[in-house]
């Protein structure tokens, strides 16, 4: 089965065939940096993250390529408000998406590039589109896209550029020639961050800054370019009007987007008091249950984030967790490494290459884990390569990378007993059986339930998780 991608900019799945054959450029929209990333940014990184490892895993030579954003209306504001240099605000909050990321089990991108290290190139491309006529200055420096310039504006986000015009709001003082026409240079007022151009002091338009750092990232064509829901317009429809006006090519051939989160079935919002960042779900659950939340949903469908679904993902991922106990050692091999007539490789690299189906492929990994469990039961001879299959598929989604007993016994810093201390009652309980005061035995796991950690007697002695 060939791979196939929705596209966002055909509406439906298509083969994917690479400009390159076994190589791939990727483009995805990043932060904004001006505060703590939240979970709508989350579900973005982990969607692109298990996106490219399964690229990688399967023999493909991927260019991944997510920039940031770090000069815009709201990083400014942000940074008077506190009285600092935006820039190092900026900083702070680019330091801690990097710790969400890594918690998440997310890899780092191979690119990162930042809008103001590109200030040249975004002058060099507004120059361009002001030449080809795509562009006009204005007498106060500001700098605008003349869209309907542009034949195909609204190809992507499928809108009409005349409906565009009638919805459009004209303001008073307005000198822009068309209402539908967007910002490339913002010319600088009293005290602004600027840099200089050729229209005066002034900063770069959101969607220019994209347009500049793909070409100079991944050229003026690449395969895939990805994002947020929110994304597909104003966004990107103006990437691709900027970026094919200004280099007469194609843009990005496949145009992937990920669906929105939503908590208890509400948009997340911080008016309605349900805004989580990444940082606070993390302080109450374990990296891999809130990445199998993730996960476990297609990347295109809406994500409902609520407590009843975490609990329900603890519970899931327990049951894989508990299918590798004992099989900590084995190896993690790549996709592309593993026995291709095995059923459950093939059935996982088939939900795969539908359009990157993590939510079949995670059905997947219970088939498997089943048939562990009844290997390891029965000492089969296999039981050692079924595991090390399960482990090399789990690790494509991001998932099964612990040590099987430090992720059960894994808890909030806070809360409970700490190890040490459940070590401590198990030895109790132990020589209470060998004494066979069988009471105190039950009193201590009994009081150990309550502190909501669940012992397991089996053959190789007590283990034990929390619940």
């Amino acid at each position: 089965m060939a791979l196939t991608i929705y596209s966002t900019l055909t509406n439906s799945k298509q083969e994917f065939i690479p400009q390159e054959a076994g190589k791939i450029s990727m483009y995805v929209c990043g932060m904004t940096v001006y505060d703590y990333c939240h979970l709508g940014h989350a579900r973005v990184l982990v969607a692109f993250d298990v996106i490219t490892k399964y690229l990688r895993s399967s023999g493909f030579d991927v260019n991944y390529v997510r920039n940031i954003t770090d000069i815009d209306d709201k990083i400014i504001n942000r940074a008077n408000e506190n009285g600092e240099k935006f820039n190092a605000l900026t900083e702070r909050f680019i330091g801690h998406m990097h710790e969400d990321e890594k918690a998440l089990g997310v890899a780092r991108p191979d690119m990162e590039p930042r809008a103001t290290n590109h200030i040249g190139d975004i002058i060099a491309m507004t120059e361009v589109l002001i030449e080809k006529g795509y562009a006009y200055a204005c007498d106060n420096g500001d700098v605008y896209y003349r869209v309907a310039k542009f034949e195909g504006y609204g190809k992507l986000s499928n809108k009409n550029p005349d409906e565009l015009l009638a919805g459009a709001r004209i303001e008073t003082g307005d000198i822009k020639e068309d209402p539908r026409d967007f910002a490339l240079w913002k010319s600088a007022k009293a005290d602004d961050v600027s840099w200089p151009s050729p229209w005066g002091p002034g900063r770069p338009g959101w969607h220019i800054e994209c347009s500049a750092m793909t070409k100079c990232c991944v050229g003026d064509t690449f395969d895939i370019h990805g994002g947020g829901p929110d994304l597909p317009f104003p966004h990107h429809e103006n990437e691709i009007a900027q970026s094919e006006a200004a280099n007469d090519k194609e843009f990005a051939r496949y145009w992937m987007h990920a669906g929105a989160v939503r908590v208890d079935g509400e948009k997340m919002s911080k008016s309605l008091g349900n805004f989580f960042t990444i940082r606070e779900i993390l302080d109450k659950y374990h990296r891999e249950v809130v990445r199998y939340v993730l996960v476990r949903s297609h990347y295109r469908s809406a994500i409902n984030y609520s407590e009843e679904n975490l609990k329900t993902a603890k519970v899931e991922l327990d049951r894989l967790y508990t299918g590798l106990r004992g099989y900590d050692d084995v190896e993690v091999l790549a996709l592309d490494q593993l026995p291709q007539g095995n059923r459950y490789v093939k059935a996982f690299t088939e939900a795969m290459d539908d359009d990157f189906n993590t939510a079949l492929a995670i059905s997947v990994l219970f088939e498997s884990v089943r048939e562990l469990n009844s290997a390891t039961a029965n000492k089969a001879a296999d039981a050692s390569e079924q595991a090390q299959i399960l482990k090399s598929l789990g690790s494509v989604l991001g998932l099964l990378a612990e040590n099987v007993e430090d992720y059960m016994q894994a808890g909030l810093s806070d809360a409970g007993l700490s190890a040490d201390a459940i070590e401590a009652l198990i030895a109790e309980r132990i020589q209470s059986k060998k004494d066979k005061n069988f009471q105190r035995a039950d009193e201590i796991r009994d009081e150990l339930k309550e502190q909501g950690v669940v012992l397991e007697d089996g053959a190789g002695g007590t283990t034990w998780r929390r619940d």
